[in-house]
Parts: structure tokens; sequence; C-alpha cells
């Protein structure tokens, strides 16, 4: 694959459009589930493909974490979207040292190539430079996903956000130290 463009998105240029090519297709075969305190890959098997409403929703929730102070980057082949995260501007946890990776995302023709990696290492740099000590991770239970934040070296969450379970009782939540970067 050809250079991929990484930038800082503005308001302006979250819209429709910009996900016009991109796939949010993911086949499931596995996801991690706690049971009785202990982590357990189970058999759960489900297909996810997002549709207009959900790239709408996505379109509202990307403008909000900008208008909010967080930040919003974009991976780019071709000035094709193919990749994006978001980190949220609310703090929280008992010594507010947390701030959310609210969504990292790679158009699914794009995997496997560094773009997650890369998008990850961006909003961690932005995180820290936002005052955060820690990367707060409420991420989807399948065995890729958990694999990607292994070796991206998050671990299971000191302290849950209870908001967040609630929203997403199946994700599992992590968090990953910014001293690192």
């Amino acid at each position: 694959m050809e250079t991929i463009c990484y930038k800082e998105l503005k308001k302006h240029e979250i819209n429709a459009a910009l996900f016009e090519s991109f796939n949010r297709y993911q086949e499931v075969k596995k996801c991690w589930r706690k049971e009785n305190g202990e982590w357990v890959l189970k058999e759960i098997a489900f297909t996810e493909q997002w549709g207009p409403d959900e790239y709408e929703y996505l379109v509202s929730c990307l403008k909000n974490t900008v208008e909010t102070g967080g930040a919003v980057f974009g991976a780019f082949h071709n000035n094709m979207l193919v990749g994006f995260a978001s980190v949220e501007n609310q703090f929280f946890g008992s010594q507010k040292e947390y701030l959310q990776l609210s969504s990292i995302h790679i158009s699914y023709e794009s995997r496997g190539i560094g773009i997650g990696k890369k998008l990850f290492s961006l909003a961690c740099k932005k995180a820290k430079e936002m005052g955060a000590q820690k990367l707060y991770i409420s991420a989807h239970s399948s065995e890729e996903t958990q694999a990607f934040y292994k070796e991206m070296g998050c671990r299971e969450a000191a302290e849950y956000n209870a908001k967040l379970v609630d929203d997403e009782p199946c994700d599992c939540q992590l968090e990953y130290s910014l001293s690192n970067e």
C-alpha cells in the first residue's frame, strides 16, 4: 500500500462524505467474557457491518468530541479515510487521571498494516499533551480487538468507568499508561 497520511481533523472535515468508502466490517467468532473474576474466551459469533444510521451517529459523536476539546485523527490513503481514532476531553477516575480513547477503527481492507498502531500512538501523544496519565478504552471484546490492545501494552483498567460499563456491558475495560509516551 502506498503512503498513509495522518492528520488531526477539524469539525468541518467530519461529515457523512468522509465515511463513504469506509468499511466497518468485522466477522467475530470469539469474544472475551469475565466469569467469576476470570477472563474466558467464548465461542460467540456474529458479524458487524455499519450502515448509514451508524455513520450518521458516528459523525455527530466525532463532531461533539472536537467541540468539547477532544481530538479526532484520520488516516488517509489516496485522500480516502482508511482509519480514525478519537480522544475525549473529560477527565475521570479517582485521581482524574484518565481520558477516554472513544474510538479507533480501521477500514476492513486496510487492516494489518500498522494503521491502528499509528493512530493509537497519535491518540496517546494527544492525551498526554492534554494532561492525562492514562488512556481508558472501553473496547470490543472480540478476540482480534483484544489482541490488538494487548500488543499495544494495554491492561485491564484499575478503575472501571461505570457509565461506559453500563453503555457497553460486554466491552473489556482497559487502560494504557501514558508514562511510556
